[in-house]
């Protein structure tokens, strides 16, 4: 992308925005100040505040980034995988790789970023929460349609398994965080998956 100009020069708005994605990452919303951004991205507050207007707008510019690119494999699996099953199953296992990459700071950025966000950033954390929220409310609907048409078994309850692979992939972004490995949270998305049905 084209440089932004600020303080006299232009500054690359992908880089900067990929510095401003690792930074948040590593520290969440509430931890990372305005400086540590700055210093990050190597502009001035100034050339900030003109690009991006806040530091909660640069923060979901950041978002945008990142679902479009180190995240974006969730939205791929959504669009290309037909059943629930296999959807399931994508997700998880390409999580694993995801949350374990050791040129990141491990786990999911919109997962662990709303992390202790405070009463004063509360609608941070709702704005984040909504975004995770509907990718459950996409997967049980895919869980819904495939039950009726046969595809998963009757017994299965889409709320639940769509609520307990969230929960699955929730705790393997912690776990990557952590520095569980691939293999581990492999193991891990195996075992959810015999769970669910989804072998």
């Amino acid at each position: 992308m084209s440089g932004i100009r600020g303080q006299g020069r232009k500054f690359d708005l992908d880089e900067a925005t990929d510095a401003a994605m690792h930074t948040f990452w590593n520290h969440g919303y509430e931890g990372t100040s305005i400086a540590m951004l700055t210093s990050a991205m190597g502009i001035k507050a100034p050339s900030l505040y003109a690009a991006f207007g806040s530091k909660e707008e640069l923060f979901f510019c950041v978002v945008e980034h990142y679902n479009s690119t180190r995240g974006g494999y969730m939205k791929r699996a959504f669009d290309e995988e037909r059943h629930s099953p296999t959807l399931v199953r994508r997700l998880l296992l390409e999580s694993a790789v995801h949350y374990a990459a050791t040129d990141s700071p491990g786990g999911c950025l919109v997962i662990s970023s709303a992390i202790c966000v405070g009463s004063d950033n509360a609608h941070v954390a709702d704005r984040l929460r909504a975004l995770r929220n509907a990718n459950i409310e996409t997967l049980r609907a895919r869980l819904d349609a495939d039950r009726r048409n046969g595809v998963v078994p009757a017994q299965t309850d889409p709320d639940a398994t769509a609520s307990f692979a969230a929960a699955v992939l929730q705790g393997m972004s912690q776990r990557g965080r952590d520095g569980a490995s691939r293999d581990e949270l492999e193991v891990t998305a195996e075992m959810a998956c015999r769970a669910m049905g989804f072998p």
